[in-house]
């Protein structure tokens, strides 16, 4: 190979991002200096908070310059190496962006061992999605046992393993998604009490009806009509860890009809709310304990996880499309190349 095909964020987009604004080139195959190495992309990892980042509007992280690379984590092979510390072969997790290879300071990747959990965990489970469920909902939401969680996108990356930590802490889980199947998988195969489809037009009963003593924790990934149906549910000193508002990614304007803000911040003075925003590398410090816990409850089958594997770069678009629109079912992955490691 002596190319590289990368897509790069050619314009911001306003409303939903397509082949205008993500567009795929070729480029020389690029060439590690010293104390750098080579990775071949297998897996890319498709997050919400990369519509956040084709933005110019200010935020918690810089925003992709038009003409870059668009950027992500990756998980991949070393085939080029200028460091001791990595060997040519090592499978590593780094933020190589949307392309099939691309050049990493050897010390800005981290070696992943296959026979202890399966390489695309890395950026899964046992990555940023799983370890923004554990410090959140440890952190933010501190739940007690009895207690009642809920948690929307609940079959997403984040929200499946928030259900599962919450229901190890001995709480009742309540799930909210997008679909019948999805709302089934995690009642199903991680153990949520209940799961309402925000689709229904019943919903709203729905989710009344599924938390008899009202809510406690919120872990809010969406936002929009999901939002609005919870907070007439919140019980004194709710606590509610605000990870993400993904019904309002691709808004140009204004959400239509009232606003709710000077009835939501009575709320929260009346029933003393904990409403907290975070982003999960404020809490560095607690990497460890997540890396331990999490490990262990995957290797005991406390937290189990779902992937949506899309086969090729060429399709990153169109997947990265429907994670907004919520098609994916658990953690979205572009698989670049192989993946030798998996049987």
């Amino acid at each position: 190979m002596t190319l590289n095909r990368q897509i790069i964020l050619a314009q911001r987009p306003q409303g939903m991002p397509d082949e205008t604004h993500l567009q795929m080139q070729e480029t020389d195959m690029p060439s590690p200096g010293p104390g750098e190495v080579l990775v071949k992309t297998i897996y890319m990892s498709l997050d919400p908070y990369m519509r956040g980042r084709m933005s110019a509007a200010k935020s918690y992280a810089t925003s992709v310059a038009e003409g870059a690379v668009m950027e992500g984590a990756t998980v991949g092979e070393v085939v080029e190496s200028n460091d001791d510390s990595i060997a040519v072969g090592d499978y590593v997790l780094a933020h190589g962006g949307w392309q099939e290879y691309a050049v990493q300071a050897a010390k800005a990747v981290r070696k992943l061992d296959p026979a202890a959990a399966p390489i695309s965990t890395a950026v899964g489970v046992l990555g940023m999605p799983g370890f923004t469920a554990y410090v959140g909902l440890d952190e933010i939401g501190q739940p007690q046992a009895g207690e009642t969680v809920v948690v929307s996108a609940a079959a997403g990356a984040v929200g499946q393993v928030v259900g599962q930590i919450a229901k190890i802490k001995g709480c009742r889980v309540v799930g909210v998604a997008g679909a019948p199947d999805k709302c089934r998988h995690v009642v199903e195969n991680y153990g949520f009490d209940a799961c309402v489809n925000y689709k229904d037009d019943d919903f709203e009963a729905q989710l009344s009806d599924a938390c008899p003593e009202g809510i406690d924790v919120y872990f809010e990934n969406v936002g929009g009509k999901v939002f609005d149906a919870v907070r007439g549910l919140l019980n004194d000193f709710a606590r509610m860890p605000v990870c993400g508002r993904i019904a309002h990614y691709n808004d140009s304007e204004a959400p239509p009809g009232p606003d709710r803000l000077v009835a939501f911040m009575g709320q929260v003075l009346v029933k003393r709310l904990r409403v907290q925003g975070f982003i999960q590398f404020d809490y560095r410090h607690r990497y460890s304990d997540f890396q331990r816990d999490m490990s262990a409850w995957v290797r005991n089958g406390d937290v189990r996880y779902q992937e949506d594997i899309v086969e090729g770069l060429e399709n990153a678009v169109t997947a990265f499309q429907g994670l907004l629109q919520g098609r994916n079912r658990g953690k979205l992955l572009v698989q670049v190349a192989a993946d030798p490691t998996r049987n």
